[in-house]
C-alpha cells in the first residue's frame, strides 16, 4: 500500500497560485507586445530595478565581464563546457539522415535543419544559473543554429561577469542583460531593437514557465521547465544523510521546488524527515529550502519496489536519484521522469553543472510526453520525396487517385490522375509515354 507520510500543500492552493502566475504573465505579454522596447525598459526597472542605455552587450563590455572572472573559475567553466558539447556532439552524431528507395523508382528521405535562430534565457534572480548557459548555448551551437541570442538578469545592477562569460564562450552571437518575463517576451515578440527569434529554450522561474507556455505557437520553445523539482528513490542501502542531502539541495532552488522520498523503509523515511531538520539549522539557503520542503516536500511509503515505481512514474519529477539495491531495475523500468541519477556515487547536481547531460528538464509531469533539452531539440526533421520513373509515378498515382476519391477530394485526386495521364504508358502525348 502506498502511504503519504508528509504531504505538500493541497492542489487547489497550488492551482490558485497557478492562476496568479498566469493572469500576471498574460498582462506583461500583451504590453511588451503593444508597446516594445518602452514595455521592456519599464519591467526590467520595476523587476530588477535596472535601466542601461542599452540592453545588449557591446563586445567590450563581454570582454570587461571575461577580466573580472577568476583564471579558476575560467578554467572549471571552461571544463564543464568541454564535457557538455563532448555529450551534444555524441547525441548530435547518432541523428541521421535517411534516404531509401522503398519501391522501385520511389525515394523518401529525411533531412535534419537546425533552427535558424534560438533564444536561450539563463535565470539569475536569486542564484547566478551560470550552467543554464552551457546547457542551451552550447547545445544549440552543436546543433548548427545560425543566431543564438542569450539573456540573465542583471545582478546587483550589472550584468553577472560569469554568466556573461559562459554564454560567451559557449557561442552565442548576441547576449542581453535581461531578466524574466520581459526577456523571453523581447525575444520571442521582438521589439524596436531586437529582432525575434524562432524558438526559445531554457529553464525559468513559475513566471518564466508560463511566459512561454503562452508564447508557445508565436514561437517554438523546448519544453515546460519550471520551478526545479526532485524525487528520490531509496531503500535501506542508503543512510538518512545522504537522501536529506538531496531532497535539501534541490529545494534551496525556490520557495516552490517539490522534494519527495520515496521509499520502502520506515526507519528511513523517519529518520531523513529528523536529518531535513537537522540541515536546515545550518543550511545557509534555509530560508529558501525551509519554506520549500514545508509546502512543497513530501514523503512517500511503500510496501513493494513495484509500488515505488508506480508513484514514481505517476509524479513524472524532473530529477530522480535512484538509490536502491536495484538501480538498473529503475532505469529500465520507469517511463515517466526528466533525467535519472542512478546509485549513491552520482548526484543531480553533478547533471546540473558538470558531468555532461542537459539540465534542462521537463516539470509539471511533462516527462510523461517529452524528455529534457538536447541538441535533437534545435533540429528540424523535415521528410522529402521523389519519383524517378514513369512507371512508379503511374503506379502511384492510380492508387492515389481512388484513395482521394473515396474521401471525396476530387481536386487532390486529378493532381494524381494528371501524372497518370502523362507518364502511363498505355497514354500517348505526354513525356516518354509519347516515345
Amino acid at each position: 500500500m502506498i502511504k503519504y507520510i508528509k504531504e505538500s500543500k493541497p492542489e487547489l492552493e497550488k492551482n490558485e497560485d497557478d492562476r496568479k502566475v498566469r493572469n500576471s504573465v498574460e498582462e506583461i505579454l500583451s504590453t511588451i507586445k503593444k508597446d516594445g522596447d518602452k514595455a521592456i525598459r519599464l519591467y526590467s526597472e520595476k523587476f530588477d530595478n535596472y535601466s542601461p542605455a542599452v540592453f545588449k552587450l557591446s563586445d567590450k563590455e563581454i570582454q570587461e565581464c571575461l577580466t573580472k572572472v577568476p583564471d579558476k573559475d575560467l578554467n572549471d567553466i571552461k571544463f564543464a563546457q568541454e564535457q557538455i558539447k563532448k555529450f551534444a556532439k555524441i547525441q548530435l552524431n547518432s541523428m541521421k539522415e535517411v534516404e531509401e528507395e522503398t519501391l522501385p523508382g520511389v525515394i523518401l528521405g529525411h533531412k535534419n535543419i537546425p533552427v535558424q535562430s534560438v533564444g536561450c534565457y539563463v535565470p539569475g534572480g536569486k542564484f547566478p544559473m551560470i550552467a543554464s548557459a552551457h546547457m542551451s548555448v552550447i547545445t544549440a551551437s552543436v546543433a548548427g543554429v545560425k543566431r543564438i541570442v542569450a539573456s540573465a538578469p542583471p545582478q546587483n545592477g550589472a550584468p553577472h561577469p560569469a554568466i556573461v562569460a559562459a554564454m560567451y564562450l559557449g557561442g552565442a552571437h548576441e547576449i542581453y542583460c535581461l531578466g524574466g518575463i520581459q526577456a523571453v517576451g523581447a525575444m520571442a515578440l521582438g521589439t524596436e531593437t531586437i529582432n525575434p527569434v524562432h524558438m526559445l529554450v531554457g529553464p525559468g522561474n513559475a513566471y518564466v514557465a508560463e511566459a512561454k507556455r503562452q508564447l508557445f505557437g508565436t514561437v517554438g520553445i523546448d519544453l515546460f521547465a519550471g520551478p526545479t523539482e526532485t524525487m528520490v528513490i531509496a531503500d535501506e542501502t542508503v543512510d538518512a544523510e545522504i537522501c536529506a542531502t538531496d531532497l535539501l539541495g534541490q529545494a534551496e532552488h525556490g520557495y516552490n521546488s517539490p522534494a519527495v522520498l520515496v521509499t520502502n523503509s520506515l526507519k528511513l523515511a523517519t529518520e531523513t524527515q529528523k536529518e531535513i531538520d537537522r540541515i536546515l539549522d545550518i543550511l545557509p539557503t534555509s530560508e529558501t529550502a525551509r519554506k520549500s520542503w514545508e509546502d512543497y516536500g513530501e514523503v512517500i511509503l511503500c510496501d513493494t519496489y513495484e509500488e515505488m515505481l508506480e508513484i514514481s512514474d505517476e509524479i513524472a519529477s524532473e530529477h530522480v536519484q535512484v538509490m536502491t539495491n536495484r538501480d538498473d531495475w529503475f532505469l529500465e523500468n520507469m517511463k515517466s521522469y526528466g533525467a535519472l541519477f542512478l546509485g549513491p556515487r552520482t548526484n543531480v547536481a553533478n547533471g546540473d553543472k558538470v558531468i555532461g547531460t542537459n539540465h534542462t528538464l521537463p516539470t509539471k509531469k511533462a516527462g510523461r510526453y517529452t524528455g529534457g533539452l538536447w541538441v535533437g531539440k534545435f533540429l528540424k526533421t523535415h521528410s522529402y520525396q521523389k519519383i524517378l520513373t514513369d512507371e512508379a509515378a503511374t503506379m502511384i498515382g492510380e492508387k492515389c487517385s481512388r484513395l482521394c476519391m473515396l474521401e471525396g477530394f476530387v481536386g487532390h485526386a486529378e493532381q494524381a490522375n494528371v501524372r497518370v495521364r502523362r507518364y502511363g504508358k498505355k497514354n500517348v502525348g505526354y513525356g516518354k509515354a509519347a516515345e
